[in-house]
């Protein structure tokens, strides 16, 4: 209607304008044929994976692609599952510190070092990884390498900085508190792995915050920061050689030797079927999750879980589609009202894992939220169809080449792998993981997983109608006759 106003009040030299400015259509045909790439070709388009393990049993990997910047980081295998109740939250003080100076660099000079090459510096920890990443342009490769080397080997941990430190994250672990999902899950970790490691959050407690001082911090370092336990892994236009001489150049001296027999061992943390509420009636909405015990990130009913996930889907009221999309639990959500969002997961760490949901809502539709969520879970055990399992797996295989978009994601990714599965897995190799997957497999995978199991629960905020353990827990079956 608009372009046929302004062809009228142009006239024909607006028309002559417009026809003018389409290309013919064997035109926009050939340009879409050259621009765009099949998934087969995706796949099959990735650049190899190259590793090569330095003498101290440091792992150098890399991805090379034809990019004017890369992204250079140090995954190291250690987090808050190798802390004690002492020093919980230590490994989070020493990443918040990393980035305040190094013994060769004091705080101002290595900002500035940063600056100049205008890179962007990060870093992150959680329970079983931490991991210090730049991104900068490809020619900065081995200053960048050379920076991460002083990071993890120099950190300067001085006092000064300690204290001030200390204030910051008191101050974060304020914000995190007011973050009801964070806390939900955190909760759910605290009572699925009561009495084991896992159960402890990643930012340790305020009270720990308070009193750890630089010799917990030093001796934290000291144990855990050993080359057999890190990847230097790099994406975008870099050079494997020249990343293994930096390297070699700036890694060589990580130790790789424990102390007398202090070689940290990870015990089994066991999953226990239980529940953690945190009433508050003057919050306005629920926040409730709901975990079985998961596989481990080796276990290959992972993918079969993240299909299951995947056909469940996720829901929140900002998104368009109302009750015409696909996940039968939205469908619900939106006809009902049943809650303001949920989202499924599958966490998993080197031995067992987290498989469930989280959802909020009003307080008068909990039981509802839940009886519907328990009930999508007992029909992904029974009666998962082949058409809902295909969709799955496209969107599964979206999700998977959508990492391929940036330096960094790749970076990660290759960091996490070699970590996780001691290879970098192909692209190609997850697609035919995917592809196998069937009904009967998520069916005989979910009910291995779910069916008749105890939950562990989690639910903060004004839970009045959340009903008992025991009703959730005879939510895990169907009675069939």
């Amino acid at each position: 209607m608009a372009a046929s106003s302004v062809c009228r009040a142009g006239g024909a030299a607006a028309r002559a304008l417009l026809l003018g400015a389409r290309p013919p259509a064997a035109l926009l045909t050939l340009t879409r044929s050259r621009g765009a790439a099949t998934y087969a070709q995706t796949l099959q388009n990735v650049p190899e994976t190259q590793v090569t393990t330095l003498e101290n049993g440091l792992r150098v990997a890399s991805e090379e692609s034809p990019q004017p910047t890369c992204t250079v980081g140090v995954w190291i295998g250690v987090g808050s599952r190798y802390e004690n109740e002492k020093n919980n939250g230590a490994g989070f003080f020493v990443e918040h510190l990393a980035f305040k100076g190094t013994k060769n660099r004091p705080g101002a000079a290595f900002e500035k070092e940063v600056e100049s090459m205008g890179a962007h510096l990060n870093g992150y920890t959680s329970r079983e990884q931490t991991a210090y990443y730049i991104k900068a342009l490809s020619k900065d490769m081995p200053k960048a390498v050379e920076l991460l080397a002083d990071i993890v080997q120099n950190c300067a941990l001085e006092d000064s900085q300690v204290e001030k430190e200390r204030g910051v994250i008191l101050q974060e672990l304020k914000e995190i508190d007011s973050n009801l999902e964070v806390v939900a899950l955190d909760y759910l970790h605290a009572t699925a792995f009561q009495g084991t490691p896992l159960a402890r959050t990643v930012e340790g407690t305020t009270d720990n915050i308070k009193h750890l001082t630089r010799a917990d911090l030093a001796s934290y370092v000291d144990n855990h920061f050993k080359a057999p336990r890190m990847v230097l892994a790099a994406a975008g236009g870099i050079s494997h050689k020249e990343l293994v001489d930096a390297a070699k150049q700036h890694f060589s001296g990580v130790p790789f030797k424990y102390k007398e027999d202090s070689v940290p061992v990870l015990s089994r943390c066991r999953f226990t079927g239980s529940e953690i509420r945190a009433r508050d009636d003057g919050l306005p909405v629920a926040h409730i999750a709901l975990a079985v015990e998961g596989p481990g990130w080796a276990d290959p009913d992972n993918v079969v879980l993240n299909v299951a996930n995947a056909i469940m889907g996720r829901y929140d009221r900002t998104f368009g589609g109302g009750k015409n999309q696909s996940s039968r639990l939205a469908t619900l959500a939106v006809e009902h009202n049943l809650c303001h969002s949920f989202q499924t997961f599958n966490t998993s760490y080197s031995d067992t894992g987290l498989f469930g949901f989280h959802f909020v809502s009003d307080p008068l539709s909990i039981d509802d939220m839940m009886f519907c969520a328990q009930g999508e879970w007992m029909r992904l055990c029974t009666s998962t169809t082949e058409s809902e399992v295909e969709r799955a797996k496209n969107y599964l295989r979206n999700a998977m080449v959508a990492q391929l978009d940036g330096t960094t994601p790749v970076c990660e990714n290759i960091g996490s792998h070699l970590l996780n599965y001691g290879r970098r897995i192909p692209l190609e190799e997850w697609d035919a993981r995917i592809a196998a997957v069937d009904a009967r497999m998520v069916r005989d995978v979910c009910s291995k997983y779910i069916y008749d199991k105890c939950p562990a629960i989690a639910a903060v905020g004004p839970i009045e109608q959340l009903l008992d353990y025991n009703r959730i827990r005879s939510g895990m079956y169907w009675v069939r006759f």
